[in-house]
């Protein structure tokens, strides 16, 4: 992949520059990170990533933009243009059986108000919050909307099954006479929203191809490498790399000259096909001005940053400290670089 910049234009668009004092087992640090390019903190397991920018870059960015006091160990901060700081990670999305791939990414608000206007529903007199799993009067009434009953089943933990009325589409039967015809299809009677829940992204994508909005935020979700997801799939049971996948789908699309956005070993439990797919998300963060700081082991990922800072050269006691910064051609003619010998 190319790179954006050459050594010397490397930080034409803006520094984002911190120092600060010993912390853990991190010694004093200056270090710079060039604005709206992809940036990659590499180092051994305990060299000092983390520290660096979970616990110090991060909060010391919140701290400046909201006008607070700098965390006690951090000297100083420059991130002049910066609006905002998002750290985009692994961690699962809520806890809530409700959410869904569909609510998660603002889609189903959207397809609520579409079938509300369906005939029947007009007929009916059903509104878009009658459509809401969560509240509505066309949520499945056995299950409340959540697609699962629990078993008592003495002496052992309850056990989750499928709603037997419902087979887990958290609608009533109701629900599925109220159809939608695409524009412009031909004979046929249409789709119902419990069954384009079931739907996976890319066949959704079909279904509303008449339909902007949605279509839209589909597509992203399709880009991002989420197209096999199916729209009623719960979030919290999504993979790691899934939920910061979809945590970053609402962000896609919108100008973003003035966020850092932070990932933390983005690639744990990809697929090499994966890895390709979240690099050219990268790129398409950065083409819409954002920065990108990316803690990472990944090789292929190393390889193409624009700048890499790398940590060590061990972990604890033997790291803690910036061994070399530049580019990957840099960090590769640094013979201290544990990182260098492998890219």
């Amino acid at each position: 992949m190319t790179h954006l910049a050459s050594s010397h234009n490397l930080f034409s668009l803006g520094t984002i520059a911190m120092e600060t004092d010993s912390i853990h087992t991190v010694q004093p640090l200056s270090v710079s990170f060039p604005k709206g390019r992809l940036s990659v903190v590499t180092g051994v397991s305990g060299s000092g990533k983390t520290t660096m920018i979970l616990e110090s870059l991060i909060p010391g960015i919140q701290a400046l933009l909201e006008k607070k006091m700098l965390p006690s160990h951090v000297k100083k901060i420059q991130a002049e243009g910066i609006g905002q700081i998002k750290l985009i990670d692994a961690t699962p999305i809520g806890i809530n059986i409700r959410s869904t791939v569909a609510t998660y990414a603002n889609i189903h608000d959207e397809l609520r108000k579409i079938y509300a206007r369906a005939p029947l529903a007009k007929e009916k007199g059903f509104k878009a919050g009658d459509f809401s799993y969560n509240t509505g009067s066309l949520r499945c009434p056995t299950c409340d909307g959540t697609g699962k009953i629990s078993l008592d089943v003495q002496f052992l933990p309850d056990v989750d099954i499928p709603c037997p009325d419902c087979r887990g589409s958290r609608y009533s039967k109701e629900a599925f006479r109220i159809l939608r015809k695409k524009k412009g299809s031909g004979a046929g009677d249409g789709i119902s929203l419990p069954a384009l829940m079931e739907l996976s992204v890319d066949e959704a994508i079909e279904e509303c191809s008449d339909l902007p909005l949605v279509r839209s935020r589909l597509q992203v979700l399709h880009d991002i490498g989420l197209g096999y997801l199916t729209l009623g799939e719960e979030t919290p049971g999504l993979s790691g790399g899934e939920a910061q996948r979809l945590k970053l789908a609402s962000e896609m699309g919108r100008g973003q000259g003035d966020t850092i956005f932070v990932f933390d070993e983005p690639t744990i439990g990809l697929h090499p096909l994966d890895v390709i797919t979240l690099l050219s998300v990268f790129r398409h963060l950065i083409e819409n001005g954002a920065t990108v700081i990316v803690i990472e082991h990944d090789l292929d990922v190393i390889r193409s940053a624009d700048y890499i800072v790398d940590m060590g050269p061990g972990g604890g006691k033997d790291g803690g400290r910036i061994v070399a910064s530049g580019r990957p051609e840099e960090i590769r003619a640094c013979a201290e670089s544990v990182t260098g010998r492998y890219i």
